[in-house]
This record gives structure tokens, C-alpha cells and sequence, in this order.
């Protein structure tokens, strides 16, 4: 299986956000976590139109694979596992 840069959008307290971090750990699968809410203001704003060239609604979790080759809005556990575990 082939490694998978990997962003987690979330927020630190959205479930569904909370449901997709412990997918990511309790498969061991790299990814640079982003919650937005616990960033500075300036950082925030950057990270936010970065989220929203991938998801323009900006909801919450937002995954980003690859730079947005493949780009997961919300928690599906099943997608996460065909991607992530096959």
C-alpha cells in the first residue's frame, strides 16, 4: 500500500471529527492534523482558505489526500477503509 500524504481539517469538538482522529490511530495512519479552532487568528485564516480550495462550504472533518487528489468531507468510515486499509 502505497503511503498517502494525508490532512485532517477538523475541529477539537466536533464527534465527527473526534469518530475520524481515532480511524486515523487506531489504524496507525500518518496525517497532519489541523484543528482549526486551537490555532492562532493568523494561522486560522491561512488554514481556512487552504480548507476551502478542497471543501468550500468548510464543514468539518475535511480529509485531503494527496494535495486533493482525493478530498473526504465528513466522517465515512467505509471510505476511510477502502482507502486507507486495503
Amino acid at each position: 500500500m502505497a503511503k498517502k500524504e494525508t490532512v485532517l481539517f477538523a475541529l477539537s469538538t466536533c464527534p465527527a471529527c473526534k469518530k475520524t482522529k481515532d480511524f486515523f490511530t487506531d489504524n496507525n495512519i500518518d496525517h497532519l492534523l489541523v484543528e482549526v479552532d486551537l490555532i492562532d487568528i493568523d494561522s486560522r485564516d491561512k488554514m481556512l482558505a487552504e480548507l476551502k480550495k478542497h471543501n468550500p462550504k468548510e464543514t468539518f472533518p475535511t480529509i485531503v489526500i494527496n494535495g486533493g487528489e482525493k478530498v473526504i468531507v465528513g466522517y465515512d468510515k467505509k471510505e476511510l477503509a477502502t482507502i486507507f486499509t486495503t
